[in-house]
């Protein structure tokens, strides 16, 4: 029987805020264990929570983004369960009367655009960290993360692939570094994703039981784990059996998920009123102010990209990635005047080598003015193609000018006529037998001349010039 895949996705995106969301402590990541901690974090007797302002600025960032309808008034509410790294026994949420709904983002595959509707974006705290040692058979504890500010995206089930829910999900990653409210960094998890996946019978309206993934945190890894889980209910389907509601944990060294616990429902965390916090009241002035500050968002920097400078779609798209990456392009452009030259640099040269060393596009050692420089260099003869490579290499390991390695090295173009006729009457001199074969009809060995007398130059002939220099020398040798 063939199926309808039908995914929803829960996204907490960690806030890039300086202090946590109801008290004064450092967000700062990597820091020794249980050290940004207070009675706050810990929910000693006797403390209250204070709601942090910038938290508050950014979740409405993030839901004028995605078009979501902003609560004048919201609640916040305790989510009731225990676990081992949550010294309150319950979570500081919003559930009944969250901050935003009815939100969408578009995206687009196989060159087909879609709506992905939002249920919710609210905000809560996070939770510890929990660290198992197996072989000493001790568990440990870290509240750093505990009070960390959490924005939660509630999708809608409206994604129905695997490419669908990994372009949806950087579509969000990308919104939310543009706005500068989140890093966005899996590894440490600023950005994490639970899946909910079920399948139904193709064209069927009644969805089917849904089972929770968790533990993913790359989009690579969220395709696997979705595409396994697909699988996996496929097989239980086909064979009469019946996909049971839980959390399942993916296992990435394995390639597969397993059950972690039955699937709770909103009534098993018993939710009720926070009743330590006033309700959060959002005026339209304070969202008119912040809809001012909103910046360009990628999709509309794609459109712009391809109108004003006439790029190709793909081009605006990886260009788009990042802000930090798009304004670089900007920056260089402004200087070179010439858009494909600078976005066939950027997304061949430059990206490679920050690919190469593991590095974000803001630590980008060559700056903007650096690559303009030598793309101009490069246009106006000074130095040619294969040359600025070279020197683009030296830029990227050093950190100098353009302008400062080829005079250092030497590198300055050859475009002496009579020094690229000497060179050429040497070559032909030097190589008699592939003359002959030439002159014969073996017209590919005109490539091998250009290698040659390129070589002798040590790449700094100009090619245009070599290549008119020798064709009309080899019309005078067939003479």
């Amino acid at each position: 029987m063939n199926y309808d895949t039908v995914i929803g996705l829960e996204i907490h995106a960690q806030l890039m805020t300086a202090s946590k969301i109801f008290c004064g402590c450092s967000t700062t990541y990597g820091a020794e264990p249980n050290t940004h901690i207070c009675p706050v974090c810990l929910a000693l007797p006797g403390v209250l929570p204070v709601i942090n302002r910038k938290v508050v600025e950014y979740a409405i960032m993030m839901a004028l983004a995605s078009n979501c309808r902003i609560a004048r008034v919201s609640h916040f509410a305790r989510k009731n369960y225990f676990y081992p790294d949550l010294p309150k026994g319950y979570q500081i949420s919003q559930f009944e009367f969250p901050l935003a709904e009815k939100g969408w983002i578009e995206i687009e595959t196989n060159n087909r655009k879609k709506r992905i509707n939002l249920t919710r974006i609210h905000i809560e705290e996070d939770a510890g960290k929990s660290i198992h040692n197996e072989a000493a058979g001790l568990s440990y504890i870290d509240f750093n993360r505990c009070g960390l500010p959490l924005i939660e995206i509630v999708s809608e089930p409206d994604i129905s692939s695997t490419d669908e829910a990994v372009a949806f999900l950087k579509k969000l990653h990308s919104i939310l570094r543009y706005l500068k409210i989140s890093t966005g960094n899996m590894e440490e998890g600023s950005f994490r994703c639970d899946a909910n996946l079920s399948l139904k019978p193709k064209g069927e309206k009644v969805l089917g039981t849904r089972t929770e993934l968790k533990n993913m945190n790359s989009f690579k890894h969220i395709q696997k784990a979705l595409e396994y889980e697909v699988t996996r209910q496929t097989a239980i389907l086909n064979d009469d059996g019946k996909v049971v509601q839980e959390t399942r944990l993916w296992n990435e060294s394995e390639g597969k998920s397993y059950s972690m616990r039955s699937k709770e429902d909103s009534h098993d965390y018993r939710y009720f009123p926070e009743p330590d916090l006033l309700p959060l009241v959002v005026d339209q002035e304070w969202i008119d102010l912040l809809k001012e500050k909103l910046p360009e968002l990628p999709g509309e920097k794609i459109k712009r990209f391809v109108d004003q400078y006439g790029l190709p779609k793909y081009d605006s798209e990886v260009l788009s990635s990042s802000r930090e990456l798009a304004d670089y392009f900007e920056l260089c452009e402004k200087e070179t005047g010439n858009a494909k030259l600078v976005s066939n640099w950027i997304m061949g040269e430059l990206l490679r080598e920050l690919k190469d060393d593991n590095r974000e596009m803001e630590n980008c050692p060559v700056t903007p003015s650096n690559l303009a420089e030598l793309l101009l260099m490069m246009k106006d003869g000074i130095i040619s193609g294969k040359i600025a490579k070279d020197v683009f290499k030296d830029m990227y390991l050093s950190g100098k000018k353009a302008g400062q390695i080829v005079k250092e090295r030497g590198l300055v173009q050859i475009s002496d006529e009579t020094e690229i006729i000497a060179v050429v009457e040497q070559i032909l001199e030097k190589n008699p037998a592939q003359l002959k074969k030439y002159k014969e009809g073996k017209e590919k060995l005109f490539g091998f001349f250009i290698g040659q007398v390129m070589k002798k130059t040590g790449g700094k002939a100009n090619p245009a010039l070599v290549n008119k220099v020798l064709k009309k020398a080899l019309e005078l040798a067939q003479k």
